[in-house]
Formats: structure tokens, C-alpha cells, sequence
């Protein structure tokens, strides 16, 4: 029982900022995503004796378990109309803009740029710079292949760099 609970000490070390950088990416707030991080980390302590590192590593494991957090926070908050997860509670993710000490995730500029994408274009976002996970393991986390995760990201970040320079030059004009 020991070894088990050192090595979930050791993968909690090795990437709680992975996760948290996740779910701060999703949310609107620092607490919000310290409480989240908790709760994943409380779920795979319970579940630490099922984690198989032949089918999966720890990271990839936390991340799958994170996105599902996610998931079911939002199927349970009522204000999930502004921060879904998941396409059936709405598309307005990511389009805040309220000042807020307390707010993560992009910078207004970049927040208005994501809404512009669709769901599954926001969330391999989130999971590429938030989560930090390589195209093989968010196509293991979302069941895409490989070549369809790096084409989404591909085309994803163009669009959010056509939408950056398009209000970038809008800015510049009404400064004129």
C-alpha cells in the first residue's frame, strides 16, 4: 500500500500543473480551478488501484479524468450557459470579458478569438496549451485519430490568428 500511495504522491508532483493548467483554461476562475484540480485529484486517488501505465500514462490518465470534471461540472452548474463543455449546453464558451483579478484562462483578445471556434476546436486547444499534452495523447484523451487531432489544430490556429490580426487591424483603424 505504500509503494501505491508513493507513486500517486510522485504522479499528484509530477503534474497537478498539468491539470490545473487544463481546467484553468476552461474556467473563469482561479478558485474554480483549484476546487476542480482537487476533485480530480480526489477522483483518482479512489480510482489510483484501477490506473494501468501499460494502457495509458499518469498524465494522459488525469487529463482524461479532468476533461470528465469538467464535463460533469457543467452538466451540474446552471450557469453552464456561459462556460459549456460539451456542444448541448450552448456555444458561449471562453467569451468573457469582465474585468476579474480572479479570471484565468486567455486574455480577452484571445477569449473573443476562441468563441469563434467550434467546441471540439476549444477543448484540443485547451488540451494542446492548457494541458500541455502532445497530438498522440489528446488523441488517445478524445478518441481522434493523430492525423485528425494535428489537422484540427492546424486549421484551429490559423483561424484564431486570422480572428487576432482581423481585430488587431480593427483596433488600429479606430485609433486613426
Amino acid at each position: 500500500m505504500a509503494a501505491n500511495a508513493d507513486s500517486f504522491a510522485s504522479a499528484y508532483d509530477e503534474h497537478v500543473w498539468d491539470v490545473y493548467g487544463f481546467v484553468a483554461y476552461r474556467v473563469r476562475t482561479r478558485e474554480e480551478a483549484e476546487d476542480l484540480t482537487q476533485l480530480v485529484f480526489e477522483r483518482a486517488l479512489r480510482a489510483w488501484g484501477e490506473f494501468d501505465p501499460q494502457r495509458a500514462s499518469a498524465k494522459t490518465w488525469l487529463l482524461t479524468i479532468s476533461r470528465n470534471a469538467l464535463i460533469d461540472h457543467y452538466r451540474r452548474d446552471h450557469s453552464a450557459q456561459q462556460h459549456p463543455i460539451e456542444g448541448e449546453v450552448g456555444e458561449a464558451a471562453l467569451g468573457w470579458v469582465e474585468p476579474d483579478e480572479r479570471r484565468l484562462g486567455p486574455s480577452p483578445e484571445l477569449a473573443g478569438a476562441l468563441a469563434t471556434l467550434g467546441q471540439r476546436e476549444r477543448e484540443i486547444i485547451a488540451l494542446r496549451f492548457g494541458g500541455d499534452l502532445s497530438g498522440a495523447e489528446i488523441a488517445e484523451i478524445t478518441g481522434l485519430t493523430l492525423a485528425n487531432v494535428q489537422q484540427i489544430l492546424s486549421r484551429s490556429l490559423r483561424a484564431l490568428r486570422a480572428e487576432l490580426e482581423g481585430a488587431s487591424e480593427i483596433r488600429a483603424e479606430r485609433s486613426r
